[in-house]
């Protein structure tokens, strides 16, 4: 994928984006009303409402596109179709994972969606879950229960916890190779 694929690539995906979520906006406005969401739950902390997303969804597509192609756009030419895959396939786990997420905090199942999101940090022992696809496909899914800004905020909270878990567990994955090897060779 050349430079001016992934730029039309973008503006659809961004668009999309932007198309579903002043979509969602409209319905809720025309229904019941667009609806806010506490801090925490918590009465006493803000309400930030779900208005806040036409602006902040666009923006974070956008941004995350732009770093995804930045990053496949870098690697040598054979690995590209490779890359893409992979981005893609995190992507879409990522969302359904943060759909499953939403589903079981709506449905009353709140000790599952407690395991599940303290679930993702054993997931950022393999995986880098720090990067763009799996940010955006996590905040994506849980826009339409959530609002965008709550989401946006769990998802860089997320962000940095698995940069810590992912690169504390290969620092001392190294170490202990090292080690192992020293062994060997004494």
């Amino acid at each position: 994928m050349n430079k001016t694929q992934f730029l039309q690539t973008k503006y659809y995906f961004s668009g999309f984006v932007t198309l579903t979520i002043w979509s969602l906006l409209i319905w809720q406005y025309l229904h019941d009303g667009v609806p806010s969401h506490h801090l925490l739950q918590r009465a006493d902390l803000p309400s930030i409402s779900n208005w806040w997303g036409g602006v902040l969804l666009p923006v974070l597509s956008w941004v995350s596109f732009t770093r995804i192609q930045k990053r496949i756009l870098k690697a040598p030419l054979a690995k590209n179709s490779l890359l893409i895959k992979q981005t893609f396939i995190s992507f879409i786990f990522s969302f359904m994972y943060g759909a499953l997420l939403s589903l079981t905090f709506l449905n009353g199942y709140s000790d599952v969606s407690s395991a599940l999101f303290s679930g993702i940090l054993f997931f950022a022992i393999f995986f880098r879950i720090y990067r763009e696809e799996f940010i955006i496909g996590f905040i994506l899914s849980m826009s339409f229960t959530f609002g965008a800004v709550l989401p946006t905020i769990f998802g860089a909270i997320i962000a940095l916890a698995s940069t810590v878990v992912y690169f504390s567990i290969q620092f001392i994955w190294s170490r202990l190779k090292m080690i192992t090897t020293r062994k060997q060779i004494n």
